[in-house]
Parts: C-alpha cells; sequence; structure tokens
C-alpha cells in the first residue's frame, strides 16, 4: 500500500513494538505529529516541555523498560535541544532513536528557516545517523536505526527526515524486526581468560552496565559463588549483581566503599565484566591494580585496551561468555579470601553527617518507605553519589542516572520516561542546583498524573563543585553558592504538585511516609548544609591507595 513517509515513520516505530515516543512538535515534523495523531490509539506521544526533557525521557524509559526509546523533534533548535541527550545515551550506551525533521531537500544548504545540519553535529555523539533524501530508503533507514541502536552495545541513533520525504507517497510492506543476536565467539582468548581463573587464588569481579544490557545477573551470581569471588559493580552496574548477596562488597571508584578499594589493592586477578575501566574507577591508569593480572569482557572491541591493558580480552556479550566460562571453571577452595573481603565489607559502615538533616538518612528511610521495587532516578552530583552508595539494589534497571556525561537536569525527564516505562513509584533525588535545570518537567508529570516523589538535597550551592573547590581549589568559591530564592514548596504547588519541607532528621520518617502515601507528583525541599561532603573520595587521578575515608581539616 501506499502511505505518506510520516505515516511510514509511524507504521515502522510500531513494529518494533514500542507504544510510546517523546518528543515536542514544530513545522518540520508537523506531518509526523499528524500520522502520531492518526495512530493515537496504537502509540501514545508525550509532549514534554523542553525537547532535551523528551530526550531525557525516552532515555530514561528505554532504561526502565530494556526497549529503544523514541523522541522526535522539529529541525533547527528543536533537533540542536536533544544533543546533550543524545550524547548522554550515547556516554552510558543507552538504545535510543532520535527522528528529527529537516527543511525540504531543495532547502538544503540555503541557511533555510530551522536549517541545522543535525547530522553533522551529532556524529561524535551517536552510534550512526542518516539523512533520508530518497523516500524510498526510509522504511528501510527506520528499521536499520532500530537494529543498530539495540545490537551489540547499545547506543543512540538520529534519523533526520526533510519535510518532502515525509510527505511523500510510497510503497510501505510491513516487516517484523530484525533477530539481534548476542555476539560470543568460544575462541583462544576465553580458553586463556579461563586458564587465569584457575591461576588465582584472589580474584575479584568488577561489573558494570554491560551486565544490565545483557540479562547477565543469574550467571554473574553463580560465577561469583564458584570461584568465591567478591563483586564490585559500579554506578552504570547498579543492581546487575543483588546489594544483598553475600559476595557483594559495593560500589569502586571515586566515591566507592573503603573496602572495595582495599580489596582491589589485594586481588591477584581483576575480572571485569562489561565495564570499561572509566577514569572515575581507574584513576590513574597506569597504576590501576599493579599487583593483580586482568581479564576484560565487553561486547565493544573498542574497549579491549582502551583504558587499562588487559592480560587477555574477550569480545563477547558478558552473559554468554559467563555461561560458556561456568562449567569450565572449579569450585574454588580460597574460602579464607572471601571471608576476609566479606568481613571487610562488614566493618565498613557508611557513615551519615552529624548536622540536622543528614542524606544518607534521607536515602535510607526512602528505601524503606514505599514499593520496594520502585524506580531511582537522579541527577547529577552529591546526591547522586550518596544514593548510589547508600541504596541497596537487587535488581537492575532500578537506578536511572546520567554516569558517562554527568548531565545536571537529567533527573527530572528521566523520572517521567522511568515511571511511565515501569508502571512504577519513582524517586528522583536531585540537588537545587540541577532541579533549576528542569523543573520545568514537573509540569509534564502532574499533567500525566504520576507517581513521582522529588527529593531535592537543597544547600544553595553545587555541592560537588564546592567540595572540589574546597578540597583543591583553596576555599575559592566561584559561581558556586547560588543561593536562589526559590521556594520549592510554593514551586511545586503553582506546576500542579504537593510540596513539603523537610528540616530536622526527626522529621524523616514522617515526611517520606505522608508523600508516599499520596498518589501524584510530590517535591520534598530537603534542608541540608553546604558542607555536607560525599566520602570515601579518592582524588582525581589517584588511585585506590590514596582513599580519603574522613573530611580533611583545612586551614
Amino acid at each position: 500500500m501506499k502511505l505518506k513517509g510520516a505515516q511510514i515513520i509511524v507504521k515502522c516505530i510500531e513494529e518494533q513494538g514500542i507504544d510510546t515516543v517523546y518528543g515536542y512538535p514544530g513545522g518540520s515534523v508537523l506531518d509526523i505529529f499528524d500520522a502520531l495523531y492518526e495512530e493515537k490509539d496504537k502509540l501514545t506521544q508525550i509532549l514534554t516541555c523542553h525537547e532535551q526533557g523528551a530526550s531525557h525521557a525516552a532515555d530514561g524509559w528505554a532504561r526502565a523498560t530494556g526497549k529503544t526509546g523514541v523522541v522526535i523533534a522539529t529541525s533547527g533548535p528543536g533537533a540542536t535541544n536533544l544533543v546533550t541527550g543524545i550524547a548522554t545515551a550515547y556516554m552510558d550506551s543507552v538504545p535510543l532513536v532520535a527522528i528529527t525533521g529537516n527543511v525540504g531537500r531543495s532547502m538544503l544548504g540555503r541557511d533555510s528557516f530551522q536549517e541545522v545540519d543535525i547530522t553533522g553535529i551529532t556524529i561524535p555523539v551517536t552510534k550512526h545517523n542518516f539523512m533520508v533524501k530518497d523516500p524510498e530508503e526510509l522504511a528501510d533507514t527506520i528499521r536499520k536505526a532500530f537494529f543498530i541502536a539495540g545490537t551489540g552495545r547499545p547506543g543512540p541513533v538520529l534519523v533526520d527526515v526533510p519535510k518532502d520525504v515525509q510527505q511523500a507517497l510510497v510503497d510501505y510492506e510491513p516487516a517484523k524486526p530484525a533477530p539481534r543476536k548476542a555476539y560470543f565467539s568460544d575462541n583462544e582468548y576465553v580458553r586463556r581468560a579461563v586458564e587465569l581463573i584457575e591461576e588465582s587464588e584472589r580474584p575479584v569481579l568488577y561489573v558494570g552496565g554491560g551486565c544490565i544490557t545483557s540479562g547477565a545477573g543469574d550467571a554473574l551470581a553463580a560465577f561469583s559463588e564458584k570461584i568465591n569471588a567478591p563483586v564490585t559493580v559500579t554506578a552504570m552496574g547498579l543492581g546487575c549483581f543483588p546489594a544483598s548477596h553475600p559476595n557483594y562488597i559495593g560500589m569502586p571508584g571515586m566515591h566507592g566503599r573503603d573496602n572495595v578499594a582495599k580489596t582491589m589493592l589485594e586481588a591477584d586477578l581483576v575480572i571485569a565484566v562489561g565495564c570499561r575501566f572509566d577514569d572515575r574507577v581507574a584513576g590513574d591508569r597506569k597504576r590501576f591494580c599493579p599487583q593483580a593480572k586482568k581479564i576484560h569482557i565487553d561486547i565493544d572491541l573498542a574497549e579491549l585496551g582502551k583504558n587499562v591493558t588487559p592480560d587477555v580480552g574477550v569480545m563477547a556479550d558478558a552473559r554468554l561468555a559467563l555461561e560458556a566460562m561456568l562449567p569450565r571453571v572449579s569450585q574454588k577452595k580460597n574460602k579464607a579470601w572471601i571471608d576476609r573481603c566479606r568481613e571487610r565489607r562488614d566493618r565498613d559502615v557508611l557513615l551519615g553527617s552529624d548536622g540536622k538533616l543528614c542524606p544518607i538518612r534521607i536515602i535510607k528511610a526512602v528505601q524503606r518507605a514505599g514499593d520496594p521495587d520502585k524506580i531511582v532516578a537522579t541527577d547529577v552530583g552529591q546526591h547522586q553519589m550518596w544514593v548510589a552508595q547508600a541504596y541497596d539494589f537487587d535488581k537492575p534497571r532500578k537506578f536511572i542516572s546520567s554516569c558517562g556525561l554527568g548531565t545536571m537536569g537529567y533527573g527530572m525527564g528521566a523520572a517521567i520516561g522511568a515511571c511511565m516505562g515501569s508502571g512504577k513509584q519513582t524517586v528522583l533525588f536531585t540537588g537545587d542546583g540541577s532541579f533549576h535545570m528542569n523543573f520545568n518537567e514537573l509540569v509534564t508529570a502532574a499533567k500525566l498524573d504520576l507517581d513521582i516523589t522529588v527529593f531535592v538535597m537543597n544547600n544553595h550551592t553545587l555541592g560537588m563543585v564546592r567540595q572540589w573547590q574546597t578540597l583543591f581549589y583553596h576555599r575559592h568559591y566561584s559561581s558556586t553558592d547560588i543561593n536562589y530564592p526559590t521556594d520549592f514548596v510554593k514551586l511545586a504547588e503553582a506546576l500542579g504538585a504537593k510540596g513539603y519541607r523537610l528540616e530536622r532528621n526527626e522529621d524523616i520518617e514522617s515526611v517520606i511516609e505522608k508523600a508516599f502515601s499520596e498518589r501524584g507528583v510530590k517535591v520534598i525541599d530537603c534542608k541540608i548544609d553546604k558542607d555536607e561532603f560525599v566520602l570515601p573520595m579518592i582524588p582525581p587521578g589517584k588511585n585506590f591507595e590514596d582513599i580519603l575515608t574522613k573530611k580533611p581539616v583545612i586551614d
């Protein structure tokens, strides 16, 4: 049958089993939005307040569901407003398809109204991108975009469609999504990895977001138990290995746990699975665990040896690699090693502050309250690291956070998408700095009647920046103490939400209980001290042996 290009775009989205798209209309995508209107019984289109909020919502939806998120925006500023969201998805390997309109083909390259070369702009932050100039190629291009976004190491793909291509009548034949096969090759590198594991006496598993993408949780638990290896999980991987498992020891890296740092320094073998030795974990990568041999398992060949050179690199899907190696490794007898790691973990208590209102106590109370299966989203800053440290995640896809790009302003859109995708009660932890970048999306959440509770760690400063300025910049608080006069309770009420204020530890449980007892969007203004620190901390460019566990005395 013949359909307009815009209708074909919508049909191809439906083919992929997607039921929700996020976006903002404009002149060059009016045909797409008209096609969405025609399919409104099959495909829900969510209008946000800003295109960046839409991109983060599609990202949050993708992380919570494991499917590919979709965001649609018009040409020019609409398209460029997606760039930060696309880059966020790229850094965290989130499957996302961004569809932008553009001016008609005859107007390209003439500085036409709202024309921009969005494919050129997004080359560095997309897995691939396309401009469709032939209407006959539109359906195949959209299908390729979804296949690329969700295959191998996931990532964002952008498809730019000129307005006249959207309007052209072309033949459309329905098609099923192309099958996606996870990659694994049983080769000499796998065999060598097994040999290193058999030789080791003090192995440690260092795992990341790739274990969530591949669904490696069960294989990871079985592998850890068979080789008696403690497991440390990056922020991107939280939940892929249960925090309640006796072999879990916490998060590694700049704001990881002290016991993890000591375990990494004692290990004779580091088995890295689905992670990338980024600078926030590896620090000075030339001095990363020099006493240990290293195995690196990753789906992306480019990651093997990029930051830290492994003794063995295995290009493979994390789950398939672990499942293949599991029957080949012996049940280890290194009970003394795993017992020592567990004892050290049990002694490593995360201390809260002695201020009037302790962030760690708030986070722990939130974990105990409400739906035990709730989603937890964050913005970026101290609050993000407090949550990663203090909240015990037992399931994957429950922690939604911008870990690679570190995007302030990510949280509210991501919470909306994650709440819609999961259908679960959702919590957003944010700071007053981050929240000022995205609180307009409260309106979106309120309009949709979503069950989202926002905890604003309000210290009238950019907390993480202030912490660095305190430690490394002689207390030169340049543009850090923001001191905006915003009343978050009144703001919440003005934007269709409910507001609460929290100022004392004694009131934490009662305020949280009251907020969680009501459905809808709530904002809790948490008045914390501006000199709260995130500890432990490894200074930038340093390593596990340099970890700071106490707030230093600064003259």
